[in-house]
């Protein structure tokens, strides 16, 4: 007979709270044009991008992800020393340690709460909120932050014609708690790294911190590029449009639900195509709001899925209490998705 006592943790989880941060600047294609031969009408066509918000000097992972935060926390009603685990989703911390996980546990008033990254691309959000269920229902913590925030732009090459209007910047998190009733699904997730060259970054960082100019891309000018994010865009839309709608299935399956009981779908925003193409492969009901933050946000990685729940809750175009299907895909190739019952 086992002599560890049982964990008492919350019976179920969910999310309490919900905030976002995007930077003040707001680029629109025009911008993004003047290093690539394209058209506003081709990136909106190709993407449904209109614009995207960059970061500047001030506008850190860290202090994006604590405006963020402090906004989700006072969502969900609680004092940020309640707060028992801190979980951030991010690519674009460029420092290998610590965790910016830390640093932002400690400036939001945490009462020194575990802390950590996870780098899951653009299904980081998803991965988070598996492993915060799992905290809560475990008895780790009673309140988890999960934070995915992306400063891109500084992994962008702006003479990629292919990627160059893609990415922006922002912060999303969710405050997620006890709950007497199931309120976030199972999550169907995984991986397929036979795939992983189809997202990745140009150079790794050793590559480049040796600066040999026979060895590494230059610009236009000359010099050399800093490391960015590379994608094989057919073969990733052919994945990400066949492939995540079944991933999607298979959620909406496992929390016993049909697309009819759906008010929400909320995918990664990479792109207004392939979410098009995932709503029409679901047969999701005219009455199932879609994010399509993507036009005025961005490829955002780990924050899109939290920033576009934020906005579809500001606006009102979803409410408190409606079902919402969640699903990231990404770099690795990864993948997670869940339904949960919006805060």
């Amino acid at each position: 007979m086992s002599k560890i006592r049982p964990s008492k943790g919350a019976p179920y989880a969910r999310i309490l709270g919900v905030g976002g941060y995007r930077p003040t600047r707001i680029v629109p294609n025009e911008v993004i044009l003047e290093k690539i031969d394209s058209s506003d009408e081709w990136i909106r066509s190709r993407s449904g991008i209109e614009t995207r918000h960059w970061a500047g000097p001030e506008e850190t992972v860290a202090a994006m992800a604590i405006e963020a935060s402090g906004k989700a926390i006072a969502d969900a009603g609680i004092d940020a020393e309640q707060i028992g685990a801190v979980v951030v989703s991010t690519v674009s911390h460029f420092s290998q340690t610590p965790a910016v996980a830390t640093e932002i546990a400690d400036k939001l008033g945490t009462n020194k709460a575990a802390a950590f990254d996870i780098s899951a691309g653009c299904a980081g959000f998803g991965y988070g909120l598996t492993l915060a269920k799992g905290i809560v229902a475990e008895g780790s913590a009673e309140y988890v932050l999960v934070i995915g925030v992306e400063r891109l732009s500084d992994l962008t090459d702006l003479e990629d014609r292919a990627t160059a209007f893609l990415f922006g910047d922002g912060a999303g998190a969710v405050v997620v708690g006890p709950s007497q009733e199931p309120a976030i699904g199972p999550t169907v997730w995984g991986s397929e790294g036979d795939k992983s060259e189809t997202i990745k970054q140009t150079v790794p960082w050793d590559r480049f911190a040796i600066g040999d100019v026979s060895e590494l891309p230059l610009d236009s000018e000359g010099n050399i590029k800093f490391p960015a994010i590379t994608q094989e865009g057919q073969a990733v839309f052919r994945w990400a449009v066949f492939e995540m709608a079944k991933v999607a299935q298979q959620a909406l399956d496992a929390a016993g639900i049909t697309a009819d009981d759906l008010d929400v779908f909320i995918p990664h925003q990479a792109n207004v195509r392939i979410i098009d193409s995932m709503v029409k492969t679901l047969k999701l009901p005219e009455h199932v709001t879609v994010a399509r933050d993507i036009r005025t946000t961005g490829n955002t990685s780990a924050a899109s899925i939290p920033l576009a729940m934020e906005r579809l809750l500001a606006t009102g175009e979803a409410k408190s209490g409606d079902t919402a299907l969640v699903i990231g895909f990404g770099a690795g190739l990864v993948y997670a998705a869940t339904v949960v019952t919006l805060p």
